[in-house]
């Protein structure tokens, strides 16, 4: 019987969430760890919020809003609104449940605890049994600077709802982090690497900036493999192609490759973008076109396989490939 690949996925918030399900849900669940981004981390109400881990951890324990892709299902909110009554901003939507994980989170950081300790902890004690890993166990954050000034993302996602212009993006921190020893390893042991269709500006960008994580996918033997997170130019949920547009790249999978250079062994794209294959190709990448929209758990489960069905191929074809090159520096 064929073993199932170790599998790293690489992931963001709403749309890394979606292929960590698929994986989840399938039979390589038992061989996967998952590393999420923390640069959209932040205080509220004094209480420290990671919306991209926490996203993860709901989607992946089932008890993800669906609707919305984010919080809680059957969240209530008498807390914001005592909040609000007493002049507080709220415009970042917490939940009532969700505050009990942010107030345990900060609590158990005050105690000293590393934040990836308190991630798997929370992971664990919501039914989620497998490593849901930090790149990072220092703080990062995202800064948008904007025609309103510096702001985080948060403050520009939900509170501008990217409605202000963008003139530059700065992962702050990220020079001086540390990778953390569980994302290393993770890494170092695993055969695939699958990075989700998450926005590759702040998401999967924030997670390359640790220069130790991108260091390690630029040395590893693994196979990797990215899934483009737009469709025909465009992303499915958040802001990416703005956020590519400021950066002065277009919406497109040969734009994805480029911030990941180095990091890449092939691509899965839309059909939508068939016509980047040709490009992607001339890069030195191998290309699987399929449909790239989850939807539904089923779309989620039979894309993600199909990824590592791919990756497994181009795993051989390198291995075809190395053996061939030995054998005529042999001759």
């Amino acid at each position: 019987m064929k073993s199932s690949p170790r599998i790293t996925l690489l992931a963001g918030g709403v749309g890394g969430a979606k292929a960590a399900l698929g994986l989840y849900l399938s039979e390589h669940k038992a061989n996967l760890s998952v590393i999420g981004n923390i640069a959209d981390d932040e205080e509220f109400h004094g209480l420290w919020v990671s919306p991209d881990i926490d996203t993860l951890t709901y989607t992946l324990a089932g008890r993800i809003n669906q609707q919305q892709g984010w919080g809680l299902e059957n969240e209530t909110h008498q807390v914001l609104d005592g909040l609000n009554q007493l002049g507080s901003d709220t415009w970042m939507f917490l939940g009532d449940q969700d505050f009990a994980t942010h107030i345990y989170r900060t609590e158990q950081r005050k105690k000293g605890i590393r934040p990836s300790a308190i991630a798997q902890d929370i992971a664990w004690k919501n039914g989620v049994d497998i490593p849901l890993l930090l790149p990072t166990d220092d703080v990062m954050q995202t800064r948008v600077l904007t025609n309103k000034g510096s702001l985080s993302f948060q403050e520009y996602f939900v509170r501008e709802q990217c409605k202000v212009e963008i003139t530059a993006i700065a992962i702050e921190g990220a020079e001086q982090a540390t990778a953390t020893a569980e994302a290393m390893e993770a890494i170092k042991n695993s055969d695939l690497i699958i990075i989700a269709p998450s926005n590759p500006v702040v998401s999967i960008g924030a997670i390359l900036a640790v220069s130790e994580i991108r260091r390690a996918l630029e040395e590893t033997s693994a196979t990797r493999v990215a899934i483009s997170p737009f469709i025909g130019g465009k992303t499915v949920k958040g802001p990416a192609d703005q956020m590519m547009q400021a950066i002065g790249m277009d919406s497109s999978p040969a734009s994805v490759a480029e911030l990941y250079q180095g990091c890449l062994d092939a691509m899965v794209i839309d059909h939508e973008d068939a016509e980047s294959e040709a490009s992607l190709l001339n890069s030195g990448l191998e290309v699987f076109i399929t449909n790239t929209l989850m939807k539904t758990d089923d779309e989620k489960t039979q894309l993600m396989q199909a990824c590592v069905g791919f990756a497994e191929e181009v795993a051989q074809q390198k291995r075809l490939s190395t053996a061939a090159q030995l054998t005529q520096e042999a001759c």
